[in-house]
């Protein structure tokens, strides 16, 4: 029955019924939808960035901390997919979002300096993204992160960047960016699970502790809407058990 609704569809229709899947966590029927699309239009802009965030939530239920090489070729091939969005309509801030995301992702398996050469392209296009959509929440979480992963590397490994690899980008990350751009996601959408668990993980890297218990109290607060919440629940009360004598 599956097999005959994939094949009775036309682009647009797959795009739909891709996306409602995804609205109820079902990603093999999305990538499935999203994939028919594509075979139909391999150019299909919304297609290709919509399926790429699927690859990205696929990967993501695999720990960063194994080793997997069917994690890494999901990121891969939703890095390709991003790229290919990007190319079918540069003016799209989600293909351009996607990008971001996508080359974060990939870039937590490869070695530093294949991170630090990729860490231009995360910021320029987040800052695409954010250019052609001043609302995008997921692009200024990006953004927030992007600063802080820099600033939460040592010293010596921001030098190594800066001064060996001519990675001069890295002196543009700061607090206040990890720190204003988490804020405006959260201000953009602040029913995001991930967005409060982010900045609440900023403020405690500078001992912004009232700060950070506020985010994780909002947190708690707020229903499951995505797939990964429940893993961001988890970890939002580990992190309020750390800090919970911190003042």
């Amino acid at each position: 029955m599956f097999a005959a609704r994939l094949d009775a569809q036309g682009v647009p229709d797959h795009v739909a019924l891709g996306t409602s899947a995804m609205q109820v966590h079902d990603l093999p029927t999305a990538l499935a939808h999203y994939e028919a699309a594509l075979a139909l239009d391999s150019t299909d802009y919304e297609a290709n960035w919509r399926a790429s965030i699927v690859l990205l939530d696929q990967g993501e239920q695999i720990p960063d901390s194994i080793r997997s090489p069917e994690r890494d070729s999901l990121y891969a091939r939703a890095e390709r997919l991003a790229r290919r969005a990007v190319a079918a309509d540069s003016l799209g801030a989600d293909g351009h979002f996607a990008v971001a995301a996508a080359v974060g992702r990939a870039s937590l398996s490869m070695g530093k300096k294949a991170r630090i050469r990729r860490a231009r392209v995360i910021r320029d296009e987040a800052l695409r993204a954010i250019a052609l959509d001043p609302r995008h929440d997921g692009a200024y979480h990006i953004l927030g992160r992007w600063n802080a992963e820099i600033m939460r590397l040592s010293g010596l490994s921001r030098f190594f960047a800066k001064s060996l690899l001519g990675a001069g980008i890295f002196g543009e990350a700061s607090w206040e960016g990890a720190i204003s751009n988490m804020e405006q996601a959260v201000a953009l959408d602040p029913a995001r699970l991930y967005h409060h668990l982010e900045l609440a993980q900023i403020y405690v890297d500078r001992k912004r502790y009232d700060d950070a218990r506020t985010q994780l109290r909002e947190l708690e607060a707020l229903p499951d809407r995505e797939i990964m919440d429940r893993v961001y629940r988890r970890e939002a009360q580990a992190l309020a058990e750390k800090i919970a004598d911190k003042r």
